[in-house]
C-alpha cells in the first residue's frame, strides 16, 4: 500500500468493512470488540479502488463533509464468522453515533432485518456507499 498526499486524493463512492475479534450487543447498540486497526475500503466501477484507512480516521470523518454519515446515515451488514460449524445469522442495521475506545468501536443502531445475539466471537461489518474523499492510505487498483 502506498501513501497518497492531500492533492492525490479523490472522491470515489466506497464501502467499508471494519473487522473484530469479537461482537456485543445492547439494546440499541452493538460494540466491536478487538477492532482491527484499519477500516478497509472498496469501490467498484468506473474506477475500481482499495485501500485502507485507520479506523480513527473513520470515524473522525463521520460527521465531515456536506454529504455525511451524520446527516445520512449508512445501512450495514453484520456477518459472523462461523465458530464450532454454527454462525447467527447476518443482520442489516442503520449505523449512527460512532464511539471508538482503544480496543473498540460502539454504534447505535437501528435493527432492519435479522436479529443480533448478546454476544459472539469475530465478525466482520460491511457499510453502504460513502460518497468522500478521505483516503489517507490507498494501493493503486485495477482501472476498468
Amino acid at each position: 500500500m502506498s501513501k497518497i498526499s492531500d492533492p492525490q486524493v479523490e472522491r470515489i463512492d466506497a464501502l467499508f468493512v471494519q473487522s473484530a475479534t469479537a461482537f456485543s450487543s445492547a439494546p440499541g447498540t452493538i460494540t466491536l470488540h478487538g477492532l482491527a486497526d484499519s477500516t478497509v475500503y472498496f469501490a467498484d466501477r468506473p474506477r475500481r479502488e482499495i485501500g485502507h484507512i485507520p479506523s480513527s480516521r473513520f470515524v473522525e470523518l463521520w460527521e465531515a463533509g456536506a454529504s455525511n454519515f451524520s446527516l445520512d446515515p449508512p445501512n450495514a451488514v453484520l456477518s459472523f464468522l462461523e465458530q464450532d460449524g454454527e454462525s447467527p445469522p447476518d443482520a442489516v442495521v442503520v449505523l449512527r453515533d460512532p464511539r471508538l475506545e482503544p480496543d473498540s468501536l460502539s454504534y447505535t443502531v437501528e435493527i432492519l432485518d435479522g436479529t443480533l445475539p448478546a454476544r459472539y466471537g469475530p465478525c466482520a461489518l460491511f457499510i453502504d456507499v460513502f460518497g468522500r474523499p478521505l483516503i489517507p492510505v490507498a494501493s493503486p487498483g485495477a482501472q476498468g
